[in-house]
């Protein structure tokens, strides 16, 4: 995967390239941001149709119009499912969107953000207050490490771990592997939920049996969830879910969504339901993985 500014007469485009078939572009306003950090090319561009737009080398990572969609599925779907999460671990993230959606649930007392990169949140500190704007309330902690030796270190316990990781290459490769994911386990609790970025249906279905086979092998229950957006390839993507017993719709009250008064553009009880509802495909190539939701 590659990125390639290009200037079409007086108009300057982003463009997105996926393998070295498929690419998505975007007119480009205005360059905010552009610097290199130890680990990834770290850009923020003002697009004309999509507001301001977080790139990791080159990559879309979120933009103004629709990060919503990514950031209420990510969250909201293990905290409704958990009875009672108090304690949320999200590792990457570093834009604060899921952050912002995790703190939305009255029941947390602490969220804590493990995040690789330092530009990363500073950058959207600076020019993506929509996301970010939630980091410093007081029940974060914001922690610059790397995820994967976190997780391995911490005698912490967390109800709900979110991996809200870039594709799997450079830094976030590790975090689809299973010595990450077996350390995750150890820090969860008893009713603990790991839920993590999986890629794409129709772009990376090995990527995503991988993955699963990871979970499957480490915990009780797996599933996949999916969630559509307008600026990620192909638009259809997806979530894992795995739990040591919780089951992602048999145990989800959707009267807790009505009650609990949060306002969501995306996320609903129906919505929650549907999203695993898994397409004939999908199911196909990954349903010796997969329990029943």
């Amino acid at each position: 995967m590659e990125d390639k500014n290009q200037n079409d007469g007086n108009e300057q485009w982003i463009e997105e390239r996926y393998w070295d078939f498929f690419a998505t572009r975007f007119r480009v306003k205005n360059v905010l941001f552009s610097g290199k950090s130890p680990f990834q090319k770290v850009e923020v561009v003002e697009t004309e149709g999509h507001g301001k737009m977080l790139l990791n080398d080159g990559l879309v990572m979120i933009s103004e119009r629709d990060e919503f969609v990514y950031h209420e599925m990510i969250a909201h779907v293990p905290l409704f499912v958990h009875p009672d999460p108090r304690r949320v671990l999200v590792i990457g993230g570093g834009d604060g969107g899921t952050v912002r959606e995790v703190l939305k649930h009255q029941s947390v007392q602490l969220c804590t953000l493990v995040e690789i990169d330092q530009m990363v949140v500073d950058v959207c500190r600076k020019f993506i207050p929509q996301t970010a704007s939630c980091l410093d309330d007081p029940r974060v902690v914001v922690t610059i490490a790397d995820g994967v030796e976190f997780v391995a270190r911490t005698k912490d316990k967390f109800d709900i771990v979110i991996v809200d990781s870039t594709d799997p290459i450079g830094p976030a490769q590790p975090l689809f592997g299973p010595e990450f994911y077996g350390n995750v386990k150890q820090v969860l609790t008893e009713k603990g939920v790991v839920v993590s970025q999986a890629e794409s249906a129709f772009y990376a279905g090995e990527t995503q049996k991988s993955l699963l086979r990871v979970l499957a092998g480490l915990f009780e229950r797996v599933n996949l969830y999916n969630y559509t957006n307008i600026t990620y390839p192909g638009g259809l993507w997806s979530f894992s879910f795995a739990s040591k017993g919780l089951r992602p719709v048999w145990h989800f009250d959707p009267e807790r969504v009505q009650k609990s008064g949060i306002e969501f553009s995306y996320y609903s009880a129906d919505i929650h339901r549907g999203a695993f509802a898994i397409p004939t495909f999908m199911r196909k190539h990954l349903a010796e993985f997969l329990s029943e939701a």
